[in-house]
């Protein structure tokens, strides 16, 4: 049986080779550090590269779709693939925060970051850099649960909703949507410039 036939398969697969890859290079004592950082970033590519599908694919082409007299529409992206994209960019979005506090608090870094490395008796660069990002991921999460998904059931029509409130849903979910793709532009800035202390040294 090919585990590629399914993506569940192809998802078991490839933890199944990460950890052999892992065994091999480092060991296989368990260390918690990297574990977490890697759901982190596994969970992190896939609500951002949702983010950016939606962004710079789904809507566009919906809009063209909708310009086009006689076309095929926008039923079948709306129907099949936007729900099914919304679930994975929603559970991604919040495996990622949780993972990042994660990290955030087994480095013992939490509140130094939260307060944007102002927490200590001297300013602490690094802390601001992940300070900064976590802050952005936590309005980046806010927008998803409070504002993107809560409107988008409405477009959807996971949510009963009259025409107008339809309009205002998707207006609302674009923005939001639009908000998230500009803040994780300087939130991965933050992130990298974490590990490597910055870009401009």
């Amino acid at each position: 049986m090919n585990p590629l036939n399914s993506v569940a398969g192809t998802i078991i697969s490839g933890f199944v080779l990460a950890i052999v890859i892992a065994a091999a290079s480092m060991g296989v004592s368990f260390n918690v550090n990297s574990l977490i950082v890697w759901i982190h970033v596994l969970a992190g590519i896939t609500w951002i590269g949702l983010l950016y599908y939606f962004n710079f694919v789904q809507v566009p082409a919906l809009a063209e779709a909708a310009s086009d007299e006689g076309g095929p529409g926008g039923a079948g992206i709306t129907k099949y693939v936007a729900p099914r994209a919304l679930w994975w960019f929603r559970w991604g979005a919040l495996l990622t925060w949780l993972t990042g506090a994660a990290a955030l608090g087994h480095y013992k870094i939490f509140v130094p970051a939260f307060t944007l490395g102002m927490s200590g008796d001297t300013f602490d660069p690094q802390a601001f850099n992940i300070g900064v990002g976590a802050w952005l991921g936590t309005i980046m999460l806010f927008n998803v649960w409070g504002l993107i998904w809560p409107n988008q059931k409405k477009v959807l029509g996971i949510k009963p909703a009259t025409p107008e409130e339809i309009a205002k849903a998707k207006k609302v979910a674009l923005m939001a949507s639009r908000t998230n793709t500009l803040l994780s532009i300087p939130m991965l800035m933050s992130m990298v410039a974490y590990g490597h202390a910055g870009f401009f040294i």
